[in-house]
């Protein structure tokens, strides 16, 4: 078996003209962080530890759409939600409404671990972020020029726009493509143990109050002894479909593989919704998305790993690499 680790940084519809200021910044720190999983998980740290290091590492990361990097709603204001499951006990905790919260994925743990409920939303949740002393900044710390500019174009555009869509056609024609995706991590540790963490900061021009699949349990974050699912996409369709149950049920009841499981899940999805990270208590990974692209990285003991964003059929730069 051994250890096992998967990530994501959203997925859509990436084009491969994404100039390299775009992207770079993106797959640095997505193998930045492939390599902080890999050491935690070799000094024999738990997953629902490594899980919840990683998905801070990406929140902290402007280029992607999750704490200092979130989207903005309607109102121009930031709104993040993050969701954290222990595979192992089913323990789950899951947090919206953050306007204040550096690290959301944080607060959703200590709904796990410190409430006896599961999910905390907006002037709750906040309240209860000052009770426990995790860090806060003013909301405008969460707000860049960038995501400014995103929004005006949106609003331009009168349209609610998902993770790494085309350009739309109040955009320059240009491949700027600052759109930026939704993070997620799912691990399995030496001992067995499975987890997963997924969060984000929601779609551009969201109505405010808006809650998207990430910090729903089930839908794009889910754990059981079997495997640990996190999703990313267009968060309506990902509710629908269920898709991380999805794909622990297919494998509970109907005895598939992993990757088995999880093509089919996303096969059933509509085509350029969806895409998730996943591991098996047996220690497989599987990265598969119906988008054109996926921002990914994984890892596992016996030493495979792969960074990438687009099909692996068409570069074979993503293992060990990426492209």
């Amino acid at each position: 078996m051994g250890w096992a680790i998967a990530l994501h940084g959203g997925a859509g519809d990436i084009p491969r003209s994404l100039p390299p200021e775009r992207r770079d910044p993106r797959m640095a720190t997505l193998r930045h962080s492939l390599d902080l999983a890999v050491a935690a998980l070799q000094a024999g740290r738990t997953a629902l530890d490594v899980v919840e290091l990683v998905v801070r590492e990406l929140e902290n990361c402007p280029h992607f759409n999750a704490g200092k990097g979130s989207v903005l709603t309607s109102d121009g204001t930031v709104e993040m939600e993050a969701s954290i499951m222990d595979g192992n006990t089913m323990s789950c905790g899951a947090v919206s409404g953050l306007s204040t919260v550096v690290n959301a994925i944080s607060l959703a743990r200590l709904v796990m671990e410190k409430t006896p409920h599961i999910y905390l939303g907006f002037h709750g949740a906040e309240a209860f972020a000052r009770d426990q002393g995790v860090e806060t900044r003013d909301p405008s710390h969460f707000i860049t020029d960038e995501n400014i500019e995103r929004l005006r174009l949106a609003k331009q555009a009168n349209r609610v726009q998902i993770d790494y869509t085309q350009p739309m056609k109040a955009e320059p024609p240009s491949d700027d493509n600052s759109r930026i995706g939704t993070v997620g991590c799912v691990a399995i540790d030496s001992s067995g143990n499975l987890a997963t963490a997924t969060s984000t900061g929601g779609l551009v021009n969201k109505m405010a109050g808006r809650i998207g699949d990430t910090p729903i349990i089930g839908a794009g974050t889910y754990a059981n002894p079997l495997c640990a699912v996190s999703a990313t996409g267009k968060g309506e369709s990902i509710i629908r479909h269920t898709v991380a149950r999805d794909v622990a049920a297919l494998m509970e009841h109907r005895g598939l593989p992993l990757k088995e499981a999880a093509a089919r899940v996303v096969a059933g999805v509509p085509r350029g919704d969806v895409g998730l990270v996943a591991v098996s208590a047996a220690g497989e990974v599987t990265m598969v998305y119906n988008t054109s692209g996926m921002f990914r990285a994984c890892a596992t003991e016996d030493g495979y790993s792969e960074v990438g964003i687009w099909p692996q059929a068409d570069s074979d730069a993503n293992a060990n690499g990426g492209n």
